[in-house]
């Protein structure tokens, strides 16, 4: 999994952290949808923009890059990118931000003067080696730091993350997904280790055997039933696919 390929999943996944990491922890992540728009000319691709939904033309947009090796073209990629953006989306909103998220400030090349007139206003960079007491306090801000993170330190801040997943999230499913996450973090860092391995490092078997646990996934499995009802699929089926009880299955199309 590429780095970008990961920041892209956590913030489609967990829009909040990408609003906690940038010091805008009033937005309701809710208000945006996540994408990661072509650009047709030259085959450019975005790493991600938030942008707000249709009703909320007010609100500003954000060009999210992901930017972990020095690169004397970057900013001139990233300016164009957004500007063919505008020309093929003609979105309504009047702001917009340029976020890039840098792994380490030697990382970054100067920014050519040509764009000193879009720095001050528009762009806004993050150096995640540099985060500090933030990366400690916060869950999801720690969630990103543990990306950048040294072989020697990663297995320790993963089980610090995990340790605060169970004791400040108390939404069982959501709780899940962010173990898993943390998980998918470390199983790209040590691509040596098997599942198992991983699993016992940073003791997830523990956690995985208990009830709350199972239900939680067994919980999740279920929100694609009606997608799957949707597409003929019968009850019995659906119960096989997810691997899950039939009567859970039954009860949760009564349900919904």
């Amino acid at each position: 999994m590429k780095t970008d390929a990961i920041f892209y999943e956590l913030f489609k996944e967990f829009p909040n952290i990408f609003f906690e990491l940038i010091g805008e922890q009033q937005t309701n992540p809710k208000a945006y949808q996540f994408i990661a728009p072509e650009i047709k000319q030259r085959s450019f691709r975005l790493d991600g923009l938030f942008s707000p939904l249709t009703d909320l033309s007010e609100a500003p947009l954000y060009f999210v890059e992901i930017q972990f090796y020095k690169d004397e073209e970057f900013y001139d990629r990233l300016f164009t990118s957004i500007f063919l953006y505008f020309s093929q989306y003609q979105p309504p909103n009047r702001d917009w931000y340029a976020i890039v998220i840098y792994d380490r400030r030697s990382n970054e090349k100067p920014i050519p003067p040509r764009y000193r007139a879009l720095i001050e206003p528009h762009l806004r960079r993050f150096y995640l080696d540099e985060l500090g007491q933030t990366a400690s306090e916060s869950l999801g801000v720690g969630i990103v730091k543990l990306v950048v993170e040294s072989e020697n330190q990663a297995a320790e801040l993963a089980k610090q993350l995990i340790n605060k997943t169970k004791v400040e999230l108390t939404d069982v499913v959501l709780q899940q997904k962010v173990l898993e996450f943390i998980e998918a973090i470390i199983v790209y860092k040590f691509p040596n280790l098997s599942r198992e391995e991983i699993e016992a490092m940073l003791n997830l078997n523990l956690i995985r055997q208990t009830k709350v646990y199972q239900e939680a996934k067994e919980e999740g499995k279920l929100e694609v039933v009606p997608k799957l009802l949707k597409r003929g699929f019968s009850i019995q089926e659906i119960a096989e696919l997810l691997g899950v009880d039939v009567e859970a299955v039954r009860k949760n199309v009564e349900k919904g």
